[in-house]
């Protein structure tokens, strides 16, 4: 015993998708594997076709690797645990295990969100400034940048997750979840906890406003510099080479929003286990899609490493 009526909690319960029915979990389980494999196989495919192809060895598509592979880390952390707990081998995770999987999903989810605003200023610099932009992203500066994106997840992890798991838990350890977010997690802690909630508040919505205010910063300028382009086409070019990524910015932030920025009143456990799903499984899935469907540099550089792996020797003109 820690003290009082509290005992000491060596694991959790991982309660997921529990209210649903059996016959629900396993088609789910059928459905997330398709995704977790799509997502597995199409984020590895764009880092090694854009490693592969001379042409796509470009900044844009420098950034492209580290999301995908930022992409490919997220799900590793979620969803073969999400896959266990829905055919119920074991719903259970250890106390070192639920502070490892939080851990790396706030260094993730810091990480991406700082990415995609380097990859919009990345376009900003591109479109406003084009004369300059081999100048300006030498492969020093990606690499700078890079860093500097990965780098913020470090320190902010490991803050939040060491204070959370400082704090002693309760008798339950039924977490309200498929995975250890903070919210469901903060719920079984006995304790006061409002200065942890008060930092944990702030953070978040500094953390997903810094990254999207320079993200809304570089396309006002970039639209800016499209209204100026004279011609149509050459406005449909200037847009095409930013489209895929504004795109995937929406998506992320749509559903980051929906999940964490709800009203309490409309914020039940199973409405926001359900809205988890689109940025952790849905959204990873789709970029290497959105990528591939909207850049015919993408698809064209997919085509001739599908070809040169069957030993065939065809050219796209």
């Amino acid at each position: 015993m820690v003290g009082g009526n509290w005992t000491e909690v060596t694991e959790f319960i991982l309660m997921g998708f529990s209210f649903l029915p059996t016959e629900i979990q396993l088609l789910l389980f059928l459905t997330f594997l398709i995704i977790y494999l799509a997502t597995l196989i199409g984020n590895s495919l764009i880092i090694l076709v854009t490693l592969a192809d001379p042409m796509l060895h470009s900044p844009m598509y420098f950034f492209l690797r580290n999301l995908s592979f930022l992409e490919i880390g997220f799900n590793l952390v979620i969803v073969p645990k999400m896959l266990g707990t829905l055919l119920a081998w074991d719903t259970t995770i250890s106390f070192s295990g639920c502070a490892t999987q939080m851990y790396f999903l706030f260094f993730f989810g810091v990480a991406e969100c700082f990415l995609l605003a380097t990859m919009a200023y990345d376009r900003f610099v591109a479109i406003c400034t084009p004369l300059h932009y081999p100048v300006i992203m030498n492969q020093r500066t990606c690499a700078k940048l890079a860093v500097a994106s990965w780098f913020p997840g470090f320190p902010i992890a490991t803050v939040q997750t060491t204070w959370l798991f400082s704090f002693p838990f309760c008798d339950t350890n039924k977490v309200n979840h498929f995975f250890c977010d903070s919210p469901p997690v903060l719920r079984l802690v006995c304790g006061d906890t409002t200065l942890f909630e008060i930092y944990a508040i702030v953070g978040t919505i500094l953390i997903v406003m810094i990254p999207c205010l320079l993200i809304l910063c570089s396309y006002f300028h970039i639209a800016a510099a499209i209204l100026k382009v004279p011609s149509v086409k050459g406005k449909h070019k200037a847009f095409s080479t930013c489209s895929s990524h504004l795109l995937v910015v929406s998506l992320f932030y749509v559903s980051l929003s929906l999940t964490y920025f709800r009203p309490k009143s409309n914020n039940s456990p199973e409405s926001k286990t359900v809205l988890s799903l689109s940025y952790t499984i849905v959204t990873p899935m789709l970029n290497p899609i959105i990528y591939s469907l909207r850049n015919n540099e993408v698809k064209n550089a997919l085509s001739r490493t599908l070809h040169k792996a069957l030993g065939l020797r065809s050219y796209i003109s």
